[in-house]
């Protein structure tokens, strides 16, 4: 198979798990009457249901079972699922309360922070168009904090406990889909009892309000489930370097959807720091591309 061609193996799934994730703000603005713990609630009892049955239609229920025996795997399981947790809590939360912009803007500087974080725990080095890839995006975060300190933790927490989220994960001796398993499973108990509560003692909309929030509310596994499925499937056929150019398709259709679909304001610190950030996404890229030419030549 040529370079080319194994560049594009995957493409399909990585351009359909970010370009769900991108759309996402459209799902969840359905649900903004709806307490986030709820919907994360929810989510995560729903995902179980949809989770298992995948592996087990696959066989494959003895890699989770496995998986949360072991006491290493469960201790960085519960790391990692209390990272998510928050990250999809706080990424809800922004969505229903007007704060897309926010949100686009901390999955831009993820890809950005995950190269810190290679070097911090690691040992991995950052070259100096990195570093300079690295300036430009902090540069970007100070203006638009300087203005706007109401969202800017919104970024910043998103960026922050999802990279982390992907640290823990890449330490973890389990496989992504037995992983979420256990993320999830984990979780449940959580989720559950929260979701009880809710439906006897929570006045505000939920479960049980209507049969059209229920629907929306079960989708939310699957919602969930799908995207990280295709994500799953797409890094293990195609370099993380490729995969690494795609992911900017999900904040980017964020980014259009807060500002032309949802009119949230777009100041000009806004306009100076998305300018910096993208331009150090450029930066990032382009340093990304030659660093895999030069890769695969030497294996050439």
């Amino acid at each position: 198979m040529s370079g080319d061609a194994k560049q594009l193996k995957g493409l399909p799934e990585a351009v359909g798990a970010y370009t769900i994730w991108g759309f996402m703000p459209l799902f969840f603005k359905q649900l903004q009457a709806i307490s986030p713990v709820e919907i994360v609630a929810h989510r995560v009892m729903w995902s179980v249901v949809l989770i298992v049955i995948i592996l087990a239609v696959s066989r494959r229920l003895s890699e989770f079972t496995t998986a949360l025996a072991d006491p290493r795997t469960r201790r960085f399981m519960l790391a990692s699922t209390t990272l998510i947790a928050g990250n999809w809590l706080i990424y809800i939360w922004a969505i229903t309360n007007g704060h897309i912009l926010a949100g686009s803007l901390g999955y831009y500087i993820n890809p950005l922070l995950n190269v810190a974080l290679g070097v911090v725990f690691f040992g991995e080095r950052m070259n100096r168009t990195q570093m300079f890839a690295l300036v430009l995006a902090s540069a970007g975060v100070l203006v638009l904090a300087s203005e706007s300190l109401a969202s800017i933790w919104i970024s910043l927490t998103l960026a922050g406990s999802f990279g982390l989220y992907g640290m823990v994960r890449k330490m973890a001796p389990v496989g992504s889909l037995p992983g979420l398993a256990c993320e999830t499973t984990l979780l449940l108990p959580v989720a559950a009892g929260y979701a009880v509560w809710a439906a006897l003692y929570d006045p505000t909309p939920g479960f049980g309000y209507s049969p059209y929030t229920d629907i929306m509310l079960i989708a939310g596994g699957a919602v969930t489930t799908i995207p990280l499925l295709l994500f799953a499937s797409a890094a293990r056929k195609m370099p993380l370097s490729t995969l690494g150019f795609i992911q900017f398709i999900g904040p980017t259709i964020q980014f259009v959807l807060g500002v032309f679909v949802y009119d949230e304001p777009f100041t000009r610190a806004h306009a100076i720091c998305f300018g910096l950030i993208w331009l150090a996404v450029g930066v990032f890229c382009v340093d990304g591309i030659k660093r895999s030419r030069a890769a695969r030549a030497a294996v050439a």
